[in-house]
């Protein structure tokens, strides 16, 4: 480890090297956005074609810009994975298959590592993207398709360490992982399913998903007396009971305000008599941070979910707790 000076700079030196880093690396940003032609198409649509996944490989600092890459790709929609050059040479190229594309990725082209699985793609008629910056390299000589990044000032000042490099190598994959995802029209339903955890998967969660239905459902029939339907609402707990009518189609639901409303001789009455007809409801494949919206929108604290096939139908019902265990809110 290098000795630290006591004697150490005020802060403003080391914000000037911190633009001074961004802004060259911005640049050379614009430069790839530029360079950008035909080869970029191409490999969309070389990846399109392919039967099997997206194959990316690269040594180094180039290797950790790729296991990025290939996890971008997978969660959009484009299965891929990285294979590791040096454990490709030791038995890992078996996980390369006809119909797969390799993204293989070097700043300068020539890294040797890469060496047998160039040679493994075009031994077996293997789609070969190739991504450096030298013209002429021996990837970009082998490559079906060659895309070459512009030529920019690494943003450490010697040109030694892997940074503007780097940069335009990952912009170019997040480039390549959303004209994929566009073009395939992948949708935030889709991201779920692939990023079933975390607080994005919570937000990108279905009514469907966290919803209570079967026996656990509120409901009466609109003729059921006062007393049997409270006798539910404290049963189900949920504060709450639908009111169904001849078919089974949701037609009203009593709150507690609509007991309120209706103290004097509740017990003489009927459910039909004392719900709220047409209570907001919402589908089970809505996401449920939309429910939440609407949820705070009417201010209230359940949503009944109806058969999204047009009934009306009660299927399941959703507590704004519900939401908040799964992390909605």
């Amino acid at each position: 480890m290098l000795p630290v000076s006591a004697d150490l700079p005020a802060p403003s030196p080391f914000l000037e090297t911190a633009r001074r880093v961004i802004g060259v690396e911005a640049e050379a940003l614009s430069l790839l956005a530029d360079s950008l032609g035909d080869s970029f198409a191409a490999a969309v649509r070389m990846i399109l074609e392919a039967p099997g996944r997206v194959i990316v490989s690269g040594m180094g600092k180039s290797g950790h810009v790729g296991r990025k890459i290939a996890a971008t790709l997978a969660s959009t929609g484009t299965p891929a994975h990285f294979v590791h050059p040096a454990e490709a040479s030791h038995g890992d190229l078996g996980m390369v298959a006809p119909g797969d594309v390799a993204l293989v990725l070097s700043n300068s082209g020539e890294t040797p590592e890469l060496a047998d699985i160039i040679a493994y793609t075009r031994r077996f008629g293997i789609g070969l993207i190739g991504v450096a910056s030298r013209a002429g390299s021996t990837l970009l000589r082998q490559a079906d398709v060659a895309i070459l990044l512009p030529q920019a000032p690494e943003a450490c000042g010697t040109g030694i360490v892997p940074t503007t490099s780097t940069t335009m190598t990952l912009a170019l994959g997040d480039a390549l992982a959303v004209a994929l995802m566009e073009h395939r029209k992948f949708t935030p339903e889709h991201f779920r399913q692939y990023h079933p955890g975390g607080k994005l998967g919570a937000r990108l969660a279905k009514v469907g998903d966290l919803m209570h239905s079967g026996d656990a459902l509120p409901l009466v029939a609109e003729a059921t007396p006062m007393g049997e339907a409270l006798l539910v609402i404290s049963q189900k707990g949920f504060g709450v009971v639908g009111v169904t009518d001849a078919t089974g189609a949701l037609v009203g639901v009593i709150t507690d305000g609509d007991l309120r409303r209706h103290m004097a001789g509740l017990l003489e009455l009927t459910a039909a008599q004392v719900m709220t007809r047409g209570p907001r409801t919402i589908g089970p494949t809505a996401l449920a941070e939309a429910a939440v919206g609407l949820m705070n929108d009417r201010k209230i604290t359940c949503l009944f979910v109806v058969d999204p096939a047009g009934s009306q139908r009660a299927v399941g019902i959703l507590h704004i707790h519900d939401c908040l265990r799964a992390g909605v809110v």
